[in-house]
């Protein structure tokens, strides 16, 4: 398998595209981290909020029962306690849907930070590289072979750009069909060249 080039400046751009990508994809995901952390700094009053409620609710609760256990006092007198109690611990539910919110808000901001920059990687660059890859390994397959020479020839006959052939030869694709040599090898290297190979 062909991953980069033969020639250099082909195989530098391939490497330096590669790491800016490695690069690109590492900073998205350190970044989308970065959002989730700050994201999750908001539930901090709603965790505040959840600690008072419960201890306020707890407290209430203990001091309505010890009401209850003095024998004078009527049970009656426990009843306020019991529902300040009751609204402590609304108050604590508030709290932990609060933190719910923030932490749901994290995780979707996070992933949309991240998947919008990962999908150019995956249906830009990807198929690009990987389309690049199966030409170049084909194609290096091909340069040992007499016929895989005139394979390559035939190649750059239909894809390349009509100023290159003509640049051959203005009678490329006629001393090509004639099974010239030396067009045949043009023609070949000009293939191989375009991908960056020799």
């Amino acid at each position: 398998m062909k991953l980069y080039a033969d020639r250099a400046p082909t195989a530098i751009r391939q490497l330096v595209t590669d790491v800016f990508v490695a690069v690109w994809v590492y900073a998205w995901i350190k970044l989308g981290m970065m959002l989730f952390d700050l994201v999750q700094k908001l539930a901090v009053p709603g965790q505040k909020l959840e600690g008072a409620g419960n201890g306020l609710a707890e407290n209430l609760n203990s001091a309505g029962e010890r009401i209850k256990d003095v024998p004078v006092l009527p049970d009656s007198l426990a009843a306020p306690f019991t529902s300040a109690a009751g609204a402590a611990g609304s108050l604590a539910n508030a709290g932990r849907e609060q933190q719910a919110v923030v932490d749901d808000l994290a995780w979707v901001l996070s992933v949309v930070l991240v998947v919008l920059p990962l999908a150019l990687v995956l249906f830009v660059w990807l198929p690009l590289r990987i389309r690049w890859i199966r030409r170049a390994t084909s194609a290096a397959r091909l340069r040992d072979a007499t016929t895989g020479r005139d394979l390559l020839a035939l190649r750059a006959l239909a894809t390349q750009p009509l100023g290159k052939l003509v640049k051959l030869d203005p009678e490329i694709a006629a001393l090509w069909r004639k099974g010239d040599t030396t067009a045949v090898e043009s023609l070949a290297r000009l293939e191989l060249r375009s991908l960056g190979l020799r």
